[in-house]
Parts: C-alpha cells; structure tokens; sequence
C-alpha cells in the first residue's frame, strides 16, 4: 500500500461494554506521515480506540477506516497494512532476538532475501547488531522496546499503532525510542502513539486529549498551549511546597495549583494582580520564596486546566 495513502479516520466512534461507554462518539483524521498522539490518563479510551482502528474489537457504533480500509467490514485486512506495538512489547523472552525476528517474519509472511534484508534493518535499527543470540529476557527495558518495534514494522507497514509503547522504561530510552519514531515519519510513515506521559506530547504533529472516552481537545501542541491564553501560569519555588499549596488554595486569586517537580505551578486570571498577592499571602504563613515568575504553559498545564473544565461541566 502506498504511504501517501495512509490516513486513518473515525466518525463519531463509539464502543459499549454493557452501560459503561469506553469511546464515546470520536471524530478524528490523522494524515499520511502524521506522528498523532492520543494523551491521557489510564482509563481514558486511548488503548480502546486503538484496538478497533487495528480491526481487534469491533465498535457499537459509528464508522472508522485505516489506510482506505474499512474496519468493520474488513478487519483481517486492516492487520495486513498495519503495525502494532503494545506496552507488554509482545515478545517472547524464551526466544533470542534473531529468533524473535525470524518468529515475526513467519507472521507477516516476510521470506527469503527479503526477510533477511529486513532482519538485518531491524538489528540495525535496534542497536542489537552484536546481541542477535541473546535471549530476550537478558534485555534491558529499552532494548526490548526497540526490538518491539523492529518485529512491529518487518513488513513495511504504511500505518503504526504504538499503544504506550514506552511505559516502563527509563527517560533515555523513551528519548531514544522517539528519535526512531521520527525517522519512520520522515521516511512517510503514519505513526499512531498513546500515552500518559505528559512530555511525550511535545513530540507529536498534533495530539487528541482523552478524557471519559472523549476526545476533548485537538490540536498541535502550540494551539492546545493557546487554549490557555485567557490565564496564566505562575512557576513557584518555595520553603514549603505543602504549606504553600493550603495558603494559595484559600486564595480567590487562583484557579488551580498543582505540584510540578520541585515547585508548584499555580493557575491564575492576571498574572500582575496576582503575583503580590501571592507573595503577600505566602510571607504572612511564613513561607520563604525562591522564585515565582509567570511561565508558558506545559501539556500537563494544559490537560490539567481541560479536565477541570470538564469535571466543572459534569457537576
């Protein structure tokens, strides 16, 4: 299948299990060579959603096509034109890594020069050029991943699912596995990634936040930070992160404040109003500041001040 042809779409998407609704009427298109990230907590419909554009699960309802195909009418075709890689990486620990990939190769029908071709890609790919008689299970987390993908895209497949694809792992080698993400865009792959690490969403073209199995926003991530336009965000450094957490919470000047590594990030209406009022507030509980300037806001900001908007609308 030609990679200009590998789009993904969904119209008003839905899936039941029984009265709980895990998809609840999503509309997206991602375009060929688009890295579209689905952002959320656990729970939130991304895996769901993913495991019916793969042709796994069929929808209550609604329409959705992977690459042209139909995944209602034709799910086994889907699998033929698609990548999957999940969190579990789908290997077996009990088989070396040449043997994973010669296993994988069978699967997807890759044979002779060309599956010997494509061995040698993904070893290369991988890193694991020097360690094709290791047994799996000796692999380090992120080396596991990268072979997780190697075997998810033996076949060439125009269209990746990467359902958190790098839970469990460590931050060198979730950047590391993102560098092989853009090549495989660069080379005009569609690449689907769901996650629940809010940095991860800088990487993607655009991002579908999920929230109860709705999308609630869609953008790249500069619109979804514009969404935030109306408020600003304060970074604060300070003695005592709980004790100032109580002090600004009883404050009508902030909306949200949220612990953010070693700080907090405290939502406000007017950055200038509030900022000596804050100060005023936290040297009267005795509370020493480090630092507290107004910042642009980060994807958890972001995801942080939707969900609360969306709790606001349901109460």
């Amino acid at each position: 299948m030609p990679l200009e042809n590998a789009s993904v779409e969904m119209d008003s998407l839905v899936k039941r299990f029984g009265n709980f609704v895990a998809v609840d009427h999503v509309t997206l298109s991602v375009k060929p060579g688009e890295i579209f990230g689905f952002l959320g907590p656990n729970g939130a419909g991304k895996s769901t959603t993913i495991r019916i554009l793969c042709g796994l699960l069929a929808p209550t309802s609604g329409k959705a096509s992977v690459g042209g195909i139909d995944v209602v009418k034709n799910p086994e075709a889907v699998k033929h034109i698609i990548g999957y890689m999940s969190q579990k990486f789908s290997l077996y620990d009990d088989l070396t890594v040449e043997e994973n990939i010669d296993f994988f190769s069978g699967i997807y029908g890759v044979e002779g020069e060309r599956q010997k071709e494509r061995k040698e890609y993904v070893l290369k790919m991988a890193g694991l050029e020097d360690r094709r008689g290791s047994l799996t299970h000796l692999l380090a987390g992120g080396w596991k991943q990268r072979l997780a993908l190697g075997c998810a895209i033996l076949h060439e497949p125009p269209i990746l699912f990467l359902d958190e694809p790098t839970s469990g792992v460590d931050p060198i080698a979730r950047r590391g596995f993102w560098d092989l993400i853009y090549q495989l865009s660069a080379a005009g792959h569609t690449v689907f990634v769901s996650t629940h690490y809010m940095d991860e969403a800088e990487y993607c073209h655009r991002i579908a936040l999920m929230f109860g199995g709705k999308v609630i926003a869609l953008g790249s991530p500069a619109e979804l930070k514009h969404a935030l336009d109306a408020v600003s965000i304060l970074r604060l450094e300070c003695s005592d992160i709980l004790g100032a957490m109580r002090a600004l919470q009883a404050m009508a000047e902030t909306s949200e404040v949220a612990v953010f590594g070693g700080g907090l990030h405290v939502t406000v209406a007017d950055a200038n109003h509030s900022m000596p009022a804050i100060r005023t507030a936290l040297e009267n509980a005795g509370i020493g500041i480090a630092s507290l300037e107004r910042i642009e806001p980060s994807m958890e900001d972001v995801f942080v001040a939707l969900i609360e908007e969306e709790e606001r609308k349901a109460a």
